[in-house]
């Protein structure tokens, strides 16, 4: 009996439960209703206009207030009277695309709202682009006009009576000449081209003022300090003379210039390209070869010792490499090296021998450098007596200039059957440093 009262019981919980269910269920669904009726938007069909820039017209201002100030609010207003309020549109004389809105409200306050479209937050990068669309519902047309300078003034307050104009710390002071050249020099420091860099070290170095302390501290450093004449007499000589490896003590030309010093053991395998166009009877362009390899390319086939050969056209390879380099980057024989081939591992030493500032001409320094290897090489490949025309020519070079490279390497010039020839003399005697003795008063 107990059992049967406890189910009785639980089946009418569960009845009112399902009931209530139904009424909560029936109640959410109008409240529903009610809301879908609310949301319901009034569709209208619209023709859109785009409208472009007139400069005979003034394009629409849009500001805001940052603060959230209502100027029109508690302006109570007759019917057909404007508000109050006034807005003010200032132009700058010289820039003219510098613009400044000013909204007065007139409510008592002496509080302007300036806005600007040249500072503070319109000065921020801006990836999008404003308009304004003014919607018809009459004639049903949307017009899409495009906003003043397309920035969005931001009304900052001011008091008025004062200036208007929004002044701002100026970051660009008066320059003068100085200060222009110091700033340029700095771009040209961090971005600037290796030319620029060394045109401006050298203006440096041009305008450096001297430093009367600086003087006086050296002066008593070098009291008392004794000079070697012949020391700096013989490294001025040596620095102009760019001279390959010699010996100056040695008994023979071939051992006062040694040739296993200028072409090392690697580079010999590479230098044989002349020797095989000999060998498979090819003909040799004059125009792609030197003329001092040219009119002696018949002397291969007289020798007849193959070691002997393949060293005198080895000779002649690395002559032509080094002439062809020169050529690259010399104005004037540029064109004669643009399709010239040098085997990388002759290319990187050449590069670091006789490195070049820029991409378009070598060092003097470095030039005389190789001119000298290359009169060395000549001086080797005819026996340590060979004729100079052939090789001036090939270097585009004065025979006054070859004749002082030749005298700087230790030899000696002679005139034979109206040729001038070129000999080494051994031991090496290279020529004395010349001064000019000022006359006794």
């Amino acid at each position: 009996m107990q059992k049967a009262q406890l189910l009785a019981t639980m089946a009418e919980m569960s009845e009112e439960k399902s009931e209530t269910l139904v009424e909560e269920e029936q109640n959410n669904t109008k409240k529903h209703k009610k809301a879908k009726e609310k949301i319901k938007e009034e569709e209208i069909q619209v023709k859109i206009e785009t409208l472009g820039e007139n400069p005979n017209k003034v394009s629409p201002f849009v500001g805001y207030f940052p603060s959230g100030f209502d100027p029109l609010k508690n302006q109570a207003t007759a019917a057909g009277e404007p508000p109050q309020a006034t807005v003010r549109i200032f132009r700058h004389e010289k820039r003219t695309n510098r613009l400044q809105l000013v909204v007065s409200p007139n409510n008592g306050f002496q509080v302007d709202f300036v806005g600007t479209n040249y500072s503070g937050e319109a000065t921020a990068p801006q990836l999008c682009t404003y308009a304004l669309g003014v919607l018809d519902k009459q004639l049903q047309t949307l017009k899409i006009v495009p906003i003043a300078s397309n920035k969005i003034f931001r009304l900052e307050p001011r008091v008025g009576g004062l200036d208007l104009s929004v002044k701002e710390p100026s970051k660009e002071e008066e320059l003068t000449t100085l200060k222009k050249f110091e700033k340029r020099e700095a771009l040209d420091d961090i971005y600037g081209t290796k030319k620029a860099i060394n045109r401006n070290k050298k203006r440096k170095s041009l305008s450096r003022k001297d430093d009367p302390e600086a003087q006086e501290n050296l002066d008593r450093k070098f009291e008392g300090v004794k000079i070697n004449k012949e020391a700096l007499e013989s490294a001025g000589m040596h620095s102009s003379r760019n001279t390959p490896p010699h010996d100056s003590s040695a008994t023979t030309p071939q051992m006062a210039y040694p040739l296993d010093k200028i072409i090392l053991k690697g580079e010999w395998d590479y230098l044989v390209d002349i020797l095989e166009l000999f060998q498979h009877g090819a003909e040799i362009a004059p125009d792609g070869y030197p003329s001092f390899i040219c009119n002696r390319l018949h002397r291969l086939e007289s020798i007849e010792d193959e070691v002997e050969k393949k060293r005198l056209a080895c000779v002649f390879s690395y002559i032509n490499h080094l002439v062809k380099f020169k050529d690259k980057y010399s104005m004037e024989g540029c064109s004669s090296a643009k399709h010239h081939k040098i085997p990388s591992i002759l290319s990187q030493k050449f590069s670091t021998m006789f490195g070049y500032s820029d991409k378009k001409r070598l060092e003097d320094e470095k030039r005389d450098l190789l001119i000298s290897y290359v009169l060395v090489l000549t001086l080797i490949a005819d026996d340590f007596r060979t004729a100079v025309p052939d090789i001036t020519k090939d270097l585009r070079l004065d025979s006054v200039t070859v004749k002082s490279h030749f005298e700087n390497l230790g030899c000696k010039l002679m005139i034979k059957n109206k040729v001038l020839l070129a000999t080494l003399p051994v031991p090496l005697m290279f020529p004395k440093a010349k001064y000019k003795h000022k006359p006794k008063r």
